[in-house]
């Protein structure tokens, strides 16, 4: 919190009154919709509850008008005689089971098309085993698996109630589920002795159950009938039928023992407000879920609030951020100009325009900017003078290194008295002493520098033999790229004079090639190698580098390209040693 407020402090006058200007605008916009809210969702919440609960009474209604209707056909079932006597006299022989499910089948047709059911199937089982479906469309199961439910017991324990359950039909196949169907069921006993003589089942679609409240539902306005232990028999989402909500069940009780008129929940992820009742002819509850942000989004324009809201806003920050702007430029561009020193930008010189304090600040600066630029180029040059002597200092000391070895092998030449080799020993030498004693900075092309290298291996070829042969391995496209001066000789002399110290064959390789935009140099050889203690570094290590000339080099390329490039050093006993140069990837203009 305290940077923040430092941060601010830091701003200038404008700035200040501008920050004040959009907290103060938001501030004003933010009470004015908070309170506007607030005072619509009260409103809406009263309207609501009067209105949603007059809906909940019609669904009761039209349940109550249903449930009339099923105890009236079963009612007019206990009261047939001929349903009785097909559901429980025994064989008579073919005719008389004919005639009984004729006089059957004949009451049933006629209970039905009085009550006008024609979307509720109905079907008896009676005590003897035989049993009667008026459409078999309403259940393709056998009649051992519906009257084996569970259902059937909690029926014949409570005789004189017409119950209801959810059920799903199983279709036969495992990879398809069978339609949801609300049954009603009532046991069919005689009035005298109460005796039970078969099971009656009024069965109906989901689909079609629901349509007792379908008109009253729309997207996030749900309904939801539950039974006692919060299992979903219907609703319009269809997702959830079949599904326990007893935390919905819960919220309903307790709604409708606190005679609440509604009450805001969370349920499926949401806020909703929750409108409940039971139906008691059925044992179920009936419950409206709406969906809070939506009724609310309805109700209250909250885009279009916050739109205009914003409009205002943009329009007073527009008008603000002109005028400031118009009275601010040139400090503000002379704070621009200012700021760009800090990016190593020295060049960036202030107009100098504006009242007459902008005026002096800009004379100052551009004042100030000559001084620095002149304090840069003599330190430029200081350092230049200095690495250049660094240099200087390094390739001395590799010159008289190499020219010790060199000399040692013409003189060898000489003694021998082998004037065609000593004269070409000596042009070899003359070759290599003229790029040693060039300019320090200079570079050459990897073709030159191959050039002295075979210049090299030369004269000690004719020192000591042939044995150690030097294979080359260039890339192509690597000929025409630039690198120091000598910088791979000294590698090649480490391996004559360290590698094979002890031995009078071997093989160096020279490889040169192209990786994005480095050249890699590396120098190989399966000399005797070495094997360096823990934390010695290769670099420099005496057990690697008899002389001053290597660890030069890697020096050379510090000070010429940077810590980026430099050398890496391999070695194992008895396998060799391989050095890798770094270097950045230059080519003649």
């Amino acid at each position: 919190m305290s940077s923040r407020w430092e941060r601010i402090s830091q701003l200038g006058l404008f700035g200040k009154i501008f920050i004040v200007m959009v907290i103060s605008t938001i501030a004003v916009a933010a009470m004015t919709s908070w309170v506007t809210v607030h005072m619509s969702q009260r409103l809406f919440m009263n309207t609501f509850s009067i209105t949603n609960s007059k809906i909940i009474q019609q669904i009761k209604r039209n349940f109550e008008g249903f449930n009339y209707a099923m105890v009236t056909v079963s009612g007019e079932v206990m009261q047939s005689r001929a349903i009785k006597g097909f559901l429980t006299n025994g064989d008579g022989g073919s005719i008389a089971n004919a005639k009984a499910y004729y006089d059957m089948n004949e009451q049933m047709k006629r209970i039905q098309s009085g009550l006008d059911l024609n979307e509720v199937g109905i079907a008896v089982f009676g005590v003897n085993g035989r049993s009667y479906y008026n459409d078999r469309s309403y259940w393709t199961g056998t009649a051992k698996a519906l009257s084996s439910k569970a259902l059937e017991r909690s029926t014949w324990n409570e005789p004189a109630r017409l119950s209801y359950h959810l059920l799903r039909e199983d279709k036969g196949n495992r990879k398809q589920a069978g339609d949801w169907l609300i049954v009603g069921s009532k046991a069919l006993m005689t009035p005298t002795t109460k005796e039970i003589y078969g099971t009656l089942y009024l069965t109906i679609r989901e689909s079609d159950f629901k349509q007792f409240y379908a008109n009253f539902t729309s997207t996030g306005n749900d309904v939801l009938i539950l039974d006692p232990s919060g299992l979903v028999l219907s609703s319009n989402r269809v997702d959830m039928i079949g599904q326990s909500s007893k935390d919905i069940l819960r919220s309903a009780e307790k709604m409708l023992e606190q005679k609440q008129s509604y009450s805001s929940i969370r349920a499926q992820d949401r806020n909703v407000i929750m409108i409940a009742d039971r139906l008691p002819n059925f044992d179920f509850y009936v419950v409206n879920l709406i969906d809070k942000k939506m009724a609310l989004d309805q109700m209250l324009p909250v885009k279009q609030i916050l739109l205009i809201g914003t409009g205002i806003v943009s329009v007073s920050l527009f008008i603000l951020f002109l005028i400031s702007r118009r009275l601010t430029l040139s400090l503000r561009m002379l704070v621009r100009k200012m700021s760009s020193v800090t990016k190593r930008n020295f060049h960036n010189y202030i107009t100098v325009a504006g009242s007459y304090e902008t005026k002096q600040l800009a004379t100052a600066f551009n004042y100030m900017l000559d001084e620095l630029n002149e304090y840069i180029r003599q330190l430029v040059d200081t350092q230049r003078e200095q690495r250049n002597a660094e240099l200087a200092a390094l390739q001395r000391q590799i010159n008289p290194h190499f020219l010790y070895n060199t000399l040692a092998s013409v003189n060898i030449l000489v003694g021998r008295g082998d004037k065609e080799k000593a004269t070409e020993t000596i042009h070899a030498l003359i070759s290599l002493i003229q790029h040693t004693i060039s300019g320090v900075a200079e570079t050459i092309t990897v073709e030159e520098e191959l050039v002295n290298l075979k210049h090299y291996v030369y004269i000690n070829h004719i020192r000591y033999g042939s044995g150690i042969r030097v294979e080359y391995f260039i890339a192509p496209d690597c000929y025409k790229a630039k690198l120091p001066k000598l910088i791979l000789q000294p590698f090649i002399e480490n391996a004559f004079f360290h590698a094979f110290k002890d031995r009078s064959t071997g093989l160096i390789y020279v490889m040169i090639e192209k990786s994005g935009e480095t050249l890699f140099c590396e120098v190989v050889d399966n000399g005797k190698g070495m094997n360096l203690e823990p934390g010695e570094e290769l670099i420099s290590s005496s057990k690697l580098f008899t002389g001053i000339g290597i660890r030069n080099v890697h020096d050379r390329i510090h000070l010429l390209y940077g810590s980026n490039y430099g050398l890496d050093v391999e070695s194992r006993p008895g396998e060799g040693t391989k050095v890798r140069i770094r270097l950045p990837w230059q080519t003649e203009n």
